[in-house]
């Protein structure tokens, strides 16, 4: 089986934002990276389980990590 983050970030929704789910389970819809680490201590990650770079614990789905409009998120 492959190796699967127990983070991931959901390609950027049409009127902004990305859905978020942990190990399989939605979370909620993050509008930025504060947001997003909200949405992470809400669900009892601590600060050592958030590293939003490490492609080990967060994936990016559908666009560039920390984009949260969906015209931003193939631009270079």
């Amino acid at each position: 089986m492959a190796w699967k983050a127990p983070i991931v970030v959901h390609p950027p929704a049409a009127g902004g934002g990305r859905q978020v789910s942990v190990r399989g389970q939605a979370v909620g819809i993050a509008h930025s990276d504060r947001e997003l680490v909200g949405l992470l201590r809400r669900v009892g990650l601590s600060e050592a389980d958030m590293a939003l770079d490490d492609p080990h614990l967060v994936e990016w789905r559908g666009g560039r990590p920390h984009v949260w409009r969906p015209d931003e998120a193939t631009a270079p």
